[in-house]
């Protein structure tokens, strides 16, 4: 006689008929699903930042050629930059509409490298930017025909002075025509800073479209190593 079965035990399944498919598991139940942190936009970065004064123109860019598509636009009143007594505003005159990514290449290029200069040179903070040629739906140097301009993307900006905070009146910087030798070697020193930030760099000296501004724009070359600096 077999042993009896302890208590509490529980028997084994019973073993399914010979050719029965196995059972299929229970599914299981998925729980709510979490989603995916996102980056915050270029936008919402530099709006973030006191001092800034920079808006969204996704309006104001529309335009019905995909060539002259900019990726999110904005409009540039000012950029926060560190200054001798805190943080400064320096604006623009008059606020571009660019690509939210030139705005950013600007405002750190204007932070690490012009402000700094601006100092050395002068013992001056900048003041604002006077500037031309943000986004403009055109073809390169206004030419009727050829590949359509960085600025159509609003990926480059025309400065054309730099001006400096000081009492009474301000002392603007003209790219064309600098004042004395130490507002030439400035802008030299600019411009050189210019070319590690941007992919191309072109002003007086270069040709005859960029005599009396220094341009400078974010667009990649065909090699993403080469910059154009002229």
């Amino acid at each position: 006689m077999p042993p009896a079965r302890p208590a509490g035990l529980v028997p084994p399944p019973d073993k399914p008929a010979a050719g029965s498919p196995p059972a299929a598991p229970s599914p299981v139940q998925a729980g709510p699903s979490t989603p995916a942190p996102t980056e915050a936009t270029c936008l919402a970065k530099l709006a973030a930042i006191p001092g800034n004064r920079i808006s969204s123109a996704v309006a104001e860019a529309a335009q019905t050629d995909p060539a002259c598509r900019v990726e999110e636009p904005v409009r540039v009143a000012a950029l926060a930059l560190r200054g001798a007594d805190g943080s400064i505003a320096v604006a623009f005159e008059p606020p571009p509409l660019l690509a939210c990514a030139m705005a950013a290449s600007l405002a750190d290029w204007l932070d690490r490298s012009v402000q700094p200069l601006a100092r050395g040179y002068f013992g001056k903070d900048l003041m604002n930017l006077r500037v031309g040629g943000g986004q403009e739906c055109r073809r390169r140097n206004r030419a009727s025909a050829g590949p359509v301009s960085e600025h159509a993307t609003g990926k480059a900006l025309d400065i054309f002075a730099f001006t400096l905070k000081q009492d009474g009146a301000p002392n603007p910087v003209s790219v064309e025509k600098p004042a004395g030798l130490v507002q030439s070697r400035f802008l030299e020193a600019v411009r050189q800073s210019a070319c590690g930030a941007f992919m191309t760099v072109l002003g007086p000296g270069s040709d005859a479209a960029h005599a009396n501004h220094l341009h400078v724009d974010i667009q990649q070359r065909r090699s993403q190593a080469s910059r154009f600096c002229q």
